[in-house]
């Protein structure tokens, strides 16, 4: 499993949570990456923070994912967390973020973006 950090909501994801993605995933996302123009210059912040705080984690005996220091303080990650899946990784958060950002979104009124959904329908 590789752990890696999410930049912002403008580029890859939400500030204060980490990306977990199994190994396969993560060798897509790296290869998509690697074919980013290399003088943009927020393909090379992109490169930098994703790849470069990337971190592979093994679980110890007891199915525990033992992160590192640097990626539990960037995501404020101490005793409870929630896990959240996404397709093709999860994202794992400080459960008192998690429950802040939730509600955010839930009685928030910001269709941004919301064009860019098509046709979606459920």
């Amino acid at each position: 499993m590789v752990v890696t950090v999410a930049v912002n909501e403008r580029c890859v994801g939400e500030n204060g949570c980490l990306w977990l993605y199994p190994m396969p995933e993560w060798e897509k996302l790296e290869q998509t990456i690697s074919k980013l123009p290399t003088l943009n210059k927020m393909a090379g912040k992109l490169r930098r923070f994703v790849i470069g705080n990337a971190s592979e984690c093994e679980m110890d005996g007891q199915g525990r994912l033992l992160l590192p220091e640097k990626l539990r303080t960037f995501a404020n990650i101490d005793k409870k967390i929630v896990l959240v899946g996404q397709l093709n990784k999860f994202e794992l958060w400080n459960e008192e973020a998690w429950t802040a950002k939730e509600s955010e979104w839930l009685d928030g009124d910001d269709n941004e973006g919301l064009e860019d959904l098509g046709s979606l329908s459920f």
